[in-house]
């Protein structure tokens, strides 16, 4: 999953960026308005989490300008405003759930992730699943036909993408847009590496394979 965050607070930056590449998030992040609007309106994000000061553009008006313009990408707005018609202006404007500083990691990912679930429209909130395959979004385990895998942050990353895309054929360049957190030249075999590493975690045991590669097009996961 891909996420823009847009904070010009330098530690809380850091914080927040650090924590979601430790939870599998690829990340971008901008430090004013006026980039982080061009990058919003320019690249697939999963969610947004933007601060209400910023430099350039405000939060608000960066959100109102998504909004003004039929981008539906969820939005967790990040304040020091914690007075109810702060959190009505902000939720009015178009955000989608708004934390006020100081907060713990801990809840600010678990919003992110509640916003991921419900734009998806996921029946099972917590969990996906595939055949054999289940991977549970809160808890980050990974099973399959009852074998729990020990996954790093990028191979899960890379699992959870083809689970929410099952059935579909993506892309070498869809999954470095969603899997890392900057374009490389979608001629590099980056996906190819991590690609193996998930196939012989997943399938060394396993007799049925569930990704499969279409050549010269991408991957798609499926069961029979």
């Amino acid at each position: 999953m891909r996420v823009l965050v847009v904070e010009d607070d330098t530690k809380i930056a850091e914080f927040v960026i650090q924590g979601l590449k430790q939870a599998g998030f690829a990340v971008d992040h901008r430090t004013n308005g006026e980039d982080g609007l061009h990058l919003a309106l320019t690249e697939p994000y999963d969610a947004a989490v933007i601060d209400l000061m910023l430099p350039n553009l405000d939060g608000l008006s960066l959100i109102g300008e998504l909004r003004r313009r039929k981008v539906n990408t969820p939005v967790l707005i990040l304040s020091a405003k914690r007075s109810v018609d702060d959190r009505v202006r902000g939720l009015q404007t178009g955000g989608d759930d708004y934390l006020t500083k100081p907060f713990a990691f801990a809840e600010l990912l678990a919003r992110v992730q509640a916003l991921i679930r419900r734009a998806s429209g996921a029946v099972e909130p917590t969990r996906l699943t595939v055949g054999d395959i289940s991977l549970d979004l809160l808890t980050r385990q990974v099973v399959r036909a009852s074998k729990p895998i020990d996954l790093q942050p990028r191979e899960f990353a890379l699992l959870e993408y083809l689970l929410r895309n099952a059935g579909r054929v993506v892309s070498k360049t869809m999954i470095l847009e969603h899997v890392w957190d900057y374009h490389f030249d979608p001629q590099t075999n980056v996906v190819d590496v991590l690609m193996h590493r998930l196939r012989s975690k997943l399938e060394s045991d396993c007799p049925e394979k569930l990704i499969q590669t279409i050549r010269g097009v991408g991957y798609v996961l499926k069961a029979s």
